[in-house]
């Protein structure tokens, strides 16, 4: 979707710069005797770029994966299931029992900078020329989210030789990236009088709207710390490999993932009268997006299993830009 609104843009572009340069006048509705009345309504184009920051809580997703452990005869030291088997290095120790990796938390939420761009056509009202409705396209380029470990915490365990036993949990790696679009419509309220905006001066501006946004992730999962090597469940999404040491963990396939969200949308800015029909435009759009998902998928991208998401996701994007109105 995003290819063929970027091939279009230029020709938008030369929709808008050549009206502007022909210096339109607006003849509005004709009342006779060679006058005509103008109502203010106004076809506007626009386009911008900027900066963005997302942010959002993560939330630990994995579902019902139970790892086992062991403890060894002081109590001093807690490992895996996994651990004790790959290594041989916990005779002696007792079974401590299993915990759900479901009940550890994620050890940071998403803190993201990249950059946005969008463009936006739309109409001034008639008579009512301080409000414009515009339909636009926003995209947040993509930005990482990495973690090592990705979840870390105190997991209670159960069914085993001794009770009471606390495991400090440190599980998966990831690296992964996200990025958004989102197709909106918004209103907007410029801050002028009359029926002209006046040029060579400030015009605040106001603007809320509804879009739909679709966001893509990419995962790279890997398990560095042993604990899900063995999950049946989780092999059919990568494969089992042997590191120098002689450990065997899993190495998980590069995943995507696409979300879809009714997003709500929020706007503050301010626009400069170049001429009269050309707007400098600065300005910031908060989206919030109840959640954006990661998951991991087969070799074949056949199964999908959710991993881990962002939820009450807000982007912030800071932007200039051009409005052309004739």
């Amino acid at each position: 979707m995003r290819k063929r609104i970027i091939s279009i843009l230029p020709v938008l572009s030369c929709l808008a710069v050549a009206p502007a340069m022909a210096d339109w006048q607006y003849p509005g509705t004709y009342i006779g005797d060679g006058w005509y009345e103008d109502d203010g309504m106004r076809f506007t184009i626009s386009a911008r770029g900027g900066a963005a920051f997302g942010m959002g809580s993560i939330k630990n997703e994995v579902g019902a994966i139970v790892t086992g452990y062991y403890i060894s005869p002081d109590e001093s030291q807690v490992a895996t299931s996994a651990y004790c088997q790959v290594t041989g290095n916990c005779d002696g120790w007792l079974y401590a029992g299993y915990g759900e990796l479901a009940d550890v938390p994620a050890t940071k939420d998403l803190e993201s900078f990249s950059f946005a761009a969008g463009a936006s056509i739309g109409w001034t009202i008639p008579n009512r020329p301080q409000w414009r409705i515009e339909a636009g396209w926003d995209h947040i380029s993509e930005s990482d989210y990495n973690s090592s470990p990705m979840f870390e915490g105190d997991l209670e365990l159960q069914g085993g030789e001794i009770s009471g036993v606390i495991a400090t949990v440190e599980s998966a790696s990831v690296n992964s990236q996200v990025s958004t679009d989102i197709i909106s419509v918004m209103a907007f309220y410029d801050f002028f009088d009359g029926l002209y905006k006046p040029t060579r001066t400030a015009i605040p501006y106001i603007g809320f709207g509804i879009g739909y946004a679709d966001t893509k992730t990419i995962l790279n999962l890997s398990d560095p710390f042993g604990d899900i090597a063995y999950q049946e469940e989780l092999l059919q999404y990568g494969e089992i490999v042997e590191t120098t040491d002689g450990a065997r963990v899993a190495q998980f396939y590069k995943s995507e993932r696409r979300t879809s969200n009714v997003a709500g949308l929020l706007s503050l800015g301010v626009s400069y009268g170049i001429s009269e029909n050309m707007f400098m435009d600065f300005g910031a759009r908060v989206a919030y997006l109840p959640k954006i998902k990661w998951g991991l998928s087969n070799s074949d991208d056949t199964r999908h299993r959710e991993f881990f998401a962002a939820e009450n996701v807000i982007y912030a994007n800071i932007m200039l830009g051009l409005r052309f109105e004739f």
